[in-house]
Protein backbone atom coordinates (compact mmCIF):
# COMPACT_ATOMS: atom_id res chain seq x y z
CA UNK A 1 0.00 0.00 0.00
CA UNK A 2 2.70 2.60 0.81
CA UNK A 3 4.13 1.82 -2.64
CA UNK A 4 0.63 2.61 -4.10
CA UNK A 5 0.31 5.71 -1.96
CA UNK A 6 4.34 6.67 -3.25
CA UNK A 7 2.91 6.17 -7.15
CA UNK A 8 -0.29 8.29 -6.48
CA UNK A 9 1.49 11.35 -5.37
CA UNK A 10 3.64 11.14 -8.06
CA UNK A 11 0.87 11.40 -10.39
CA UNK A 12 -0.19 13.98 -8.72
CA UNK A 13 3.00 15.88 -9.10
CA UNK A 14 2.84 14.86 -12.98
CA UNK A 15 -0.76 16.36 -13.20
CA UNK A 16 0.42 19.77 -11.78
CA UNK A 17 3.66 19.91 -13.66
CA UNK A 18 1.99 19.56 -16.70
CA UNK A 19 -0.83 21.91 -15.69
CA UNK A 20 1.55 24.35 -15.29
CA UNK A 21 3.65 23.86 -18.55
CA UNK A 22 0.28 24.15 -20.41
CA UNK A 23 -0.10 27.43 -18.64
CA UNK A 24 2.85 29.06 -19.35
CA UNK A 25 4.07 27.07 -22.49
CA UNK A 26 2.79 28.55 -25.72
CA UNK A 27 1.89 26.29 -28.39
CA UNK A 28 3.37 25.58 -31.46
CA UNK A 29 1.15 25.95 -34.51
CA UNK A 30 1.80 24.75 -38.32
CA UNK A 31 1.20 26.92 -41.12
CA UNK A 32 -2.06 25.32 -41.63
CA UNK A 33 -3.35 27.43 -38.73
CA UNK A 34 -1.65 30.26 -38.42
CA UNK A 35 -0.26 30.91 -41.81
CA UNK A 36 3.16 31.82 -42.67
CA UNK A 37 5.73 32.39 -45.57
CA UNK A 38 6.16 30.57 -48.59
CA UNK A 39 9.60 31.17 -50.95
CA UNK A 40 10.70 29.67 -54.29
CA UNK A 41 14.33 29.16 -54.55
CA UNK A 42 15.99 28.18 -57.43
CA UNK A 43 19.37 26.32 -57.61
CA UNK A 44 22.16 28.31 -60.11
CA UNK A 45 25.56 26.91 -60.07
CA UNK A 46 28.35 28.52 -62.25
CA UNK A 47 28.24 26.01 -64.87
CA UNK A 48 24.33 25.78 -64.88
CA UNK A 49 24.12 21.96 -65.00
CA UNK A 50 21.71 21.09 -61.90
CA UNK A 51 21.72 17.53 -61.27
CA UNK A 52 19.39 15.82 -59.12
CA UNK A 53 22.32 15.35 -56.05
CA UNK A 54 22.38 19.14 -56.12
CA UNK A 55 19.15 19.19 -55.40
CA UNK A 56 19.14 16.79 -52.56
CA UNK A 57 21.88 18.40 -50.83
CA UNK A 58 20.19 21.66 -50.93
CA UNK A 59 16.98 20.50 -49.85
CA UNK A 60 18.23 18.83 -46.82
CA UNK A 61 20.60 22.21 -46.35
CA UNK A 62 17.62 24.61 -46.46
CA UNK A 63 15.99 22.09 -44.14
CA UNK A 64 18.61 22.47 -41.40
CA UNK A 65 18.98 26.62 -41.76
CA UNK A 66 15.30 26.74 -41.23
CA UNK A 67 15.75 24.17 -38.41
CA UNK A 68 18.28 26.73 -36.49
CA UNK A 69 15.61 29.27 -36.64
CA UNK A 70 13.97 27.50 -34.35
CA UNK A 71 11.14 26.70 -37.23
CA UNK A 72 9.40 23.27 -36.93
CA UNK A 73 7.01 21.44 -39.71
CA UNK A 74 8.83 23.57 -42.59
CA UNK A 75 8.05 22.25 -45.80
CA UNK A 76 10.85 22.26 -48.04
CA UNK A 77 9.84 19.97 -51.71
CA UNK A 78 10.84 19.76 -55.11
CA UNK A 79 9.47 22.13 -57.98
CA UNK A 80 10.81 21.25 -60.97
CA UNK A 81 14.30 20.20 -61.63
CA UNK A 82 16.14 23.35 -60.08
CA UNK A 83 13.42 24.97 -57.69
CA UNK A 84 12.72 24.14 -53.77
CA UNK A 85 9.47 25.68 -52.35
CA UNK A 86 9.79 26.56 -48.70
CA UNK A 87 6.85 26.74 -46.79
CA UNK A 88 7.72 28.32 -43.08
CA UNK A 89 4.70 28.26 -40.32
CA UNK A 90 4.49 31.46 -37.96
CA UNK A 91 7.61 33.95 -39.50
CA UNK A 92 6.78 37.49 -38.79
CA UNK A 93 10.29 38.96 -40.35
CA UNK A 94 10.35 37.95 -44.01
CA UNK A 95 13.27 39.43 -44.81
CA UNK A 96 15.12 37.64 -41.98
CA UNK A 97 13.78 34.31 -43.63
CA UNK A 98 15.17 35.11 -46.87
CA UNK A 99 18.39 36.87 -45.31
CA UNK A 100 19.06 33.34 -44.02
CA UNK A 101 17.85 30.79 -46.60
CA UNK A 102 19.95 32.64 -49.68
CA UNK A 103 23.01 34.10 -47.68
CA UNK A 104 26.38 31.77 -47.12
CA UNK A 105 28.73 32.39 -44.30
CA UNK A 106 32.23 32.16 -45.71
CA UNK A 107 35.19 31.86 -42.26
CA UNK A 108 37.88 31.91 -43.51
CA UNK A 109 41.78 32.13 -41.14
CA UNK A 110 44.64 33.87 -42.98
CA UNK A 111 48.18 33.84 -42.50
CA UNK A 112 50.36 37.25 -43.47
CA UNK A 113 52.48 37.22 -46.83
CA UNK A 114 54.58 39.75 -48.89
CA UNK A 115 53.94 39.95 -52.54
CA UNK A 116 55.60 42.62 -54.48
CA UNK A 117 56.64 44.59 -51.70
CA UNK A 118 53.62 44.62 -49.99
CA UNK A 119 51.59 42.94 -46.84
CA UNK A 120 48.78 40.77 -47.85
CA UNK A 121 46.57 37.86 -46.55
CA UNK A 122 46.66 34.11 -47.57
CA UNK A 123 44.68 31.04 -47.00
CA UNK A 124 45.86 28.75 -44.09
CA UNK A 125 43.34 26.41 -45.06
CA UNK A 126 41.18 26.45 -41.92
CA UNK A 127 37.56 27.41 -42.75
CA UNK A 128 34.25 27.16 -41.71
CA UNK A 129 34.09 23.61 -42.82
CA UNK A 130 36.20 22.61 -40.03
CA UNK A 131 33.71 24.26 -37.46
CA UNK A 132 31.42 22.47 -35.40
CA UNK A 133 29.70 25.26 -33.91
CA UNK A 134 29.78 29.11 -32.89
CA UNK A 135 28.64 31.02 -29.99
CA UNK A 136 27.54 34.44 -28.63
CA UNK A 137 29.67 35.73 -25.64
CA UNK A 138 30.98 39.02 -24.43
CA UNK A 139 34.49 39.30 -23.55
CA UNK A 140 36.28 40.79 -20.35
CA UNK A 141 35.33 44.53 -21.31
CA UNK A 142 31.51 43.53 -22.32
CA UNK A 143 31.97 43.70 -25.86
CA UNK A 144 29.94 41.19 -27.48
CA UNK A 145 32.26 38.46 -29.27
CA UNK A 146 31.86 35.17 -31.60
CA UNK A 147 33.54 32.29 -29.98
CA UNK A 148 34.51 29.56 -32.27
CA UNK A 149 34.81 25.71 -31.47
CA UNK A 150 36.50 23.44 -34.13
CA UNK A 151 35.52 19.84 -35.10
CA UNK A 152 37.91 16.66 -34.75
CA UNK A 153 39.65 17.42 -37.93
CA UNK A 154 39.60 21.45 -37.50
CA UNK A 155 40.92 21.19 -34.32
CA UNK A 156 44.44 19.55 -35.28
CA UNK A 157 44.77 21.96 -38.32
CA UNK A 158 44.25 24.84 -35.49
CA UNK A 159 47.12 22.94 -32.81
CA UNK A 160 49.15 22.98 -36.18
CA UNK A 161 48.64 26.11 -37.38
CA UNK A 162 49.41 28.19 -33.58
CA UNK A 163 52.04 26.16 -33.05
CA UNK A 164 54.10 27.02 -36.24
CA UNK A 165 52.64 30.77 -36.08
CA UNK A 166 53.91 31.74 -33.14
CA UNK A 167 54.48 35.98 -32.74
CA UNK A 168 52.78 35.95 -36.26
CA UNK A 169 48.93 37.27 -36.70
CA UNK A 170 46.56 35.15 -37.71
CA UNK A 171 43.65 37.15 -39.62
CA UNK A 172 39.85 36.11 -39.59
CA UNK A 173 37.82 36.61 -42.45
CA UNK A 174 34.13 36.60 -42.60
CA UNK A 175 32.39 36.61 -46.45
CA UNK A 176 35.66 38.32 -47.23
CA UNK A 177 35.88 41.11 -44.99
CA UNK A 178 39.07 41.05 -42.35
CA UNK A 179 37.10 40.93 -38.88
CA UNK A 180 40.34 40.77 -36.60
CA UNK A 181 43.91 39.76 -36.94
CA UNK A 182 44.84 38.68 -33.24
CA UNK A 183 49.04 38.27 -32.72
CA UNK A 184 49.34 34.04 -31.87
CA UNK A 185 51.37 34.17 -28.56
CA UNK A 186 51.42 30.26 -27.75
CA UNK A 187 50.02 27.13 -29.59
CA UNK A 188 46.52 26.52 -28.85
CA UNK A 189 45.30 22.46 -28.50
CA UNK A 190 41.69 23.29 -27.02
CA UNK A 191 40.24 23.63 -30.92
CA UNK A 192 38.91 27.16 -29.58
CA UNK A 193 38.98 30.72 -31.22
CA UNK A 194 37.41 34.11 -30.97
CA UNK A 195 36.17 36.55 -33.50
CA UNK A 196 36.39 40.13 -31.44
CA UNK A 197 35.59 42.36 -34.37
CA UNK A 198 38.53 44.51 -33.84
CA UNK A 199 38.97 47.56 -31.37
CA UNK A 200 35.47 48.96 -32.13
CA UNK A 201 33.89 44.96 -31.18
CA UNK A 202 30.65 43.58 -32.42
CA UNK A 203 27.01 45.13 -32.12
CA UNK A 204 24.32 42.32 -30.87
CA UNK A 205 22.77 41.72 -34.26
CA UNK A 206 25.87 41.66 -36.46
CA UNK A 207 27.50 39.25 -33.82
CA UNK A 208 24.10 37.16 -33.34
CA UNK A 209 23.72 36.94 -37.41
CA UNK A 210 27.40 35.82 -37.65
CA UNK A 211 26.73 32.84 -34.92
CA UNK A 212 23.53 32.30 -36.72
CA UNK A 213 24.60 31.56 -40.06
CA UNK A 214 28.05 30.07 -39.26
CA UNK A 215 25.83 27.59 -37.67
CA UNK A 216 23.36 27.27 -40.15
CA UNK A 217 26.71 26.32 -42.52
CA UNK A 218 27.26 26.88 -46.23
CA UNK A 219 24.66 26.33 -48.95
CA UNK A 220 26.33 23.29 -50.95
CA UNK A 221 24.87 24.58 -54.39
CA UNK A 222 24.11 28.88 -55.14
CA UNK A 223 20.46 29.57 -54.67
CA UNK A 224 18.42 32.35 -55.14
CA UNK A 225 15.11 33.20 -54.42
CA UNK A 226 12.28 34.05 -57.07
CA UNK A 227 8.98 34.13 -55.33
CA UNK A 228 8.03 35.01 -52.24
CA UNK A 229 4.65 35.56 -50.63
CA UNK A 230 2.51 35.33 -47.63
CA UNK A 231 0.04 32.41 -46.75
CA UNK A 232 -2.67 32.74 -44.48
CA UNK A 233 -3.95 30.25 -42.40
CA UNK A 234 -6.19 27.69 -44.38
CA UNK A 235 -8.43 26.71 -41.42
CA UNK A 236 -8.46 30.25 -40.21
CA UNK A 237 -9.58 30.94 -36.32
CA UNK A 238 -13.30 30.02 -36.58
CA UNK A 239 -12.24 26.48 -38.03
CA UNK A 240 -9.81 25.97 -35.42
CA UNK A 241 -13.08 27.20 -32.70
CA UNK A 242 -14.86 25.04 -34.36
CA UNK A 243 -11.97 21.82 -34.18
CA UNK A 244 -12.29 22.46 -30.17
CA UNK A 245 -16.06 22.14 -29.54
CA UNK A 246 -15.86 18.95 -32.12
CA UNK A 247 -13.08 17.43 -29.66
CA UNK A 248 -14.80 18.21 -26.81
CA UNK A 249 -18.05 16.89 -27.75
CA UNK A 250 -16.51 13.52 -29.03
CA UNK A 251 -14.70 12.99 -25.53
CA UNK A 252 -17.50 13.56 -23.72
CA UNK A 253 -19.03 11.20 -25.62
CA UNK A 254 -16.73 8.46 -24.92
CA UNK A 255 -16.32 9.71 -21.07
CA UNK A 256 -20.58 8.92 -21.02
CA UNK A 257 -19.66 5.67 -22.48
CA UNK A 258 -16.97 4.64 -20.13
CA UNK A 259 -19.07 5.65 -17.29
CA UNK A 260 -22.36 4.25 -18.27
CA UNK A 261 -21.61 0.42 -19.57
CA UNK A 262 -18.10 0.27 -17.25
CA UNK A 263 -19.59 2.17 -14.11
CA UNK A 264 -16.92 2.46 -11.28
CA UNK A 265 -14.07 1.91 -13.36
CA UNK A 266 -15.16 3.45 -16.03
CA UNK A 267 -15.39 6.94 -14.18
CA UNK A 268 -11.65 5.73 -12.87
CA UNK A 269 -10.85 5.55 -17.14
CA UNK A 270 -12.56 9.19 -17.28
CA UNK A 271 -10.32 10.27 -14.64
CA UNK A 272 -7.06 9.13 -15.80
CA UNK A 273 -7.86 10.02 -19.46
CA UNK A 274 -8.15 13.65 -17.93
CA UNK A 275 -4.93 12.93 -16.85
CA UNK A 276 -3.51 11.64 -20.01
CA UNK A 277 -4.56 14.87 -22.16
CA UNK A 278 -3.31 16.85 -19.78
CA UNK A 279 0.20 15.32 -19.83
CA UNK A 280 0.27 14.57 -23.60
CA UNK A 281 -0.40 17.82 -24.13
CA UNK A 282 2.17 19.70 -21.70
CA UNK A 283 4.42 17.30 -23.52
CA UNK A 284 3.95 18.60 -27.07
CA UNK A 285 4.81 22.16 -25.27
CA UNK A 286 7.09 21.53 -23.72
CA UNK A 287 9.29 19.31 -26.57
CA UNK A 288 7.53 21.62 -28.34
CA UNK A 289 5.79 19.75 -31.24
CA UNK A 290 4.40 21.65 -34.02
CA UNK A 291 0.72 20.99 -33.91
CA UNK A 292 -1.00 20.42 -37.49
CA UNK A 293 -4.56 19.79 -38.41
CA UNK A 294 -2.53 16.11 -39.26
CA UNK A 295 -0.53 16.70 -35.67
CA UNK A 296 -4.15 17.47 -34.32
CA UNK A 297 -5.27 14.18 -35.66
CA UNK A 298 -2.85 11.83 -34.17
CA UNK A 299 -3.47 13.30 -30.74
CA UNK A 300 -7.38 13.02 -31.17
CA UNK A 301 -6.50 8.81 -32.44
CA UNK A 302 -3.89 8.53 -29.51
CA UNK A 303 -6.80 9.55 -26.64
CA UNK A 304 -9.20 6.77 -28.75
CA UNK A 305 -6.24 4.17 -28.28
CA UNK A 306 -5.70 4.77 -24.53
CA UNK A 307 -9.77 4.24 -24.48
CA UNK A 308 -9.27 0.81 -26.07
CA UNK A 309 -6.47 -0.04 -23.64
CA UNK A 310 -8.91 0.57 -20.63
CA UNK A 311 -11.90 -1.45 -22.64
CA UNK A 312 -9.05 -4.48 -22.93
CA UNK A 313 -8.13 -4.29 -19.40
CA UNK A 314 -11.91 -3.89 -17.66
CA UNK A 315 -13.58 -6.35 -20.35
CA UNK A 316 -10.63 -9.05 -18.62
CA UNK A 317 -11.36 -7.94 -15.13
CA UNK A 318 -15.41 -8.89 -15.54
CA UNK A 319 -14.58 -12.31 -16.81
CA UNK A 320 -12.58 -12.84 -14.01
CA UNK A 321 -14.59 -11.71 -11.81
CA UNK A 322 -17.15 -13.86 -13.29
CA UNK A 323 -14.75 -16.87 -12.86
CA UNK A 324 -15.32 -16.21 -9.10
CA UNK A 325 -12.07 -14.26 -7.90
CA UNK A 326 -11.39 -12.34 -5.36
CA UNK A 327 -11.68 -8.58 -6.23
CA UNK A 328 -7.96 -8.24 -5.94
CA UNK A 329 -7.23 -10.72 -7.48
CA UNK A 330 -9.46 -10.17 -10.66
CA UNK A 331 -8.10 -6.56 -10.95
CA UNK A 332 -4.52 -7.95 -11.35
CA UNK A 333 -5.50 -10.68 -13.52
CA UNK A 334 -7.34 -8.00 -15.70
CA UNK A 335 -4.27 -5.62 -16.28
CA UNK A 336 -1.78 -8.70 -16.60
CA UNK A 337 -3.84 -10.86 -18.71
CA UNK A 338 -4.91 -7.79 -20.90
CA UNK A 339 -1.02 -5.73 -21.12
CA UNK A 340 0.33 -8.46 -24.18
CA UNK A 341 -2.85 -7.45 -26.07
CA UNK A 342 -2.11 -3.85 -25.14
CA UNK A 343 1.21 -4.01 -25.38
CA UNK A 344 1.18 -5.70 -29.08
CA UNK A 345 -1.36 -3.17 -30.52
CA UNK A 346 0.54 -0.16 -29.45
CA UNK A 347 4.09 -1.77 -30.37
CA UNK A 348 2.78 -2.27 -34.20
CA UNK A 349 1.10 1.03 -34.05
CA UNK A 350 4.75 3.25 -33.02
CA UNK A 351 6.44 0.95 -35.76
CA UNK A 352 4.05 2.75 -38.17
CA UNK A 353 4.76 5.88 -37.11
CA UNK A 354 8.54 5.27 -37.31
CA UNK A 355 8.30 4.44 -41.21
CA UNK A 356 5.76 6.94 -41.73
CA UNK A 357 8.27 9.62 -40.03
CA UNK A 358 11.03 8.58 -41.93
CA UNK A 359 9.83 7.90 -45.01
CA UNK A 360 6.66 10.28 -45.27
CA UNK A 361 6.73 14.24 -45.92
CA UNK A 362 6.64 16.90 -43.31
CA UNK A 363 2.62 16.92 -42.83
CA UNK A 364 2.94 13.15 -42.38
CA UNK A 365 5.38 13.39 -40.16
CA UNK A 366 3.61 15.93 -37.84
CA UNK A 367 0.91 13.57 -37.21
CA UNK A 368 3.22 10.25 -37.24
CA UNK A 369 5.13 12.16 -34.14
CA UNK A 370 2.17 13.46 -32.13
CA UNK A 371 0.48 9.53 -32.68
CA UNK A 372 3.83 7.69 -31.67
CA UNK A 373 3.92 10.14 -28.49
CA UNK A 374 0.46 9.61 -27.33
CA UNK A 375 0.75 5.95 -27.60
CA UNK A 376 3.68 5.88 -25.20
CA UNK A 377 1.99 8.32 -22.74
CA UNK A 378 -1.42 6.24 -23.08
CA UNK A 379 0.55 2.96 -22.15
CA UNK A 380 1.11 5.03 -19.13
CA UNK A 381 -1.80 6.19 -18.43
CA UNK A 382 -3.39 3.29 -18.95
CA UNK A 383 -1.24 0.29 -17.22
CA UNK A 384 -0.13 2.83 -14.30
CA UNK A 385 -2.41 5.59 -13.49
CA UNK A 386 -6.06 3.53 -13.89
CA UNK A 387 -4.46 0.35 -11.98
CA UNK A 388 -2.85 2.53 -9.07
CA UNK A 389 -6.91 4.46 -9.00
CA UNK A 390 -8.31 0.71 -9.19
CA UNK A 391 -5.88 -0.79 -6.17
CA UNK A 392 -6.07 2.34 -3.90
CA UNK A 393 -10.46 2.84 -4.44
CA UNK A 394 -11.08 -0.71 -4.19
CA UNK A 395 -8.12 -1.95 -2.30
CA UNK A 396 -8.11 -5.86 -1.50
CA UNK A 397 -11.34 -5.66 -0.32
CA UNK A 398 -14.56 -8.28 -1.70
CA UNK A 399 -16.68 -7.93 -4.16
CA UNK A 400 -19.66 -6.44 -2.27
CA UNK A 401 -21.27 -4.55 -5.10
CA UNK A 402 -21.06 -6.24 -8.49
CA UNK A 403 -23.12 -3.89 -10.17
CA UNK A 404 -20.61 -1.19 -9.16
CA UNK A 405 -18.58 -3.00 -12.54
CA UNK A 406 -21.44 -3.55 -14.58
CA UNK A 407 -22.16 -7.53 -13.86
CA UNK A 408 -24.95 -8.75 -11.97
CA UNK A 409 -24.68 -11.37 -8.88
CA UNK A 410 -26.31 -14.32 -10.64
CA UNK A 411 -23.18 -14.29 -13.17
CA UNK A 412 -20.68 -14.80 -10.65
CA UNK A 413 -19.34 -18.19 -10.50
CA UNK A 414 -17.82 -20.20 -8.11
CA UNK A 415 -13.89 -21.16 -7.15
CA UNK A 416 -11.57 -22.55 -5.28
CA UNK A 417 -9.31 -19.97 -3.29
CA UNK A 418 -6.04 -20.30 -2.35
CA UNK A 419 -5.25 -19.93 1.26
CA UNK A 420 -1.99 -17.86 1.51
CA UNK A 421 -0.52 -15.41 4.71
CA UNK A 422 -1.29 -12.69 2.79
CA UNK A 423 -3.57 -12.55 0.26
CA UNK A 424 -1.30 -10.39 -1.76
CA UNK A 425 0.97 -13.01 -2.04
CA UNK A 426 -1.37 -15.06 -4.22
CA UNK A 427 -1.44 -13.14 -7.82
CA UNK A 428 -4.27 -14.93 -8.96
CA UNK A 429 -6.44 -16.03 -5.60
CA UNK A 430 -8.46 -18.74 -7.11
CA UNK A 431 -7.44 -21.88 -8.87
CA UNK A 432 -9.59 -22.95 -11.67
Amino acid sequence: MKNKLILFWLIVVIVIASIITIAVKPTKLGLDLVGGSRLVLEAAPANGVVTPDMMSSLQFAIENRVNKLGVSETVVQRSGEKRLVVEIPDVSDLNQAKAYLGETAELDFRRPVMKDGLESWESTGLTGKDLSKANLSTSQNGQWVVDLEFNDNGTKKFAALTKEMVGQQMAIFFNGELQSAPVIREPIPGGRAQISGGDSGFAYEEAKTMVDLLNAGALPVPAKIVEENTVGPTLGADSIAKSKVAGAIGLGFVMIFMALYYRAPGLIADVALIIYGLMLFALFKAIPVTLTLAGIAGFILSIGMAVDANILIFERTKEELKAGRTLFTAINSGFDRAFTSIFDSNMTTIITCIILYFCGTSIVKGFALTLAIGVIVSMFSAITITRNFMHLIFGTGNLKHPEWFGIRKDEIGEGFQAVETKREKAKFGILD
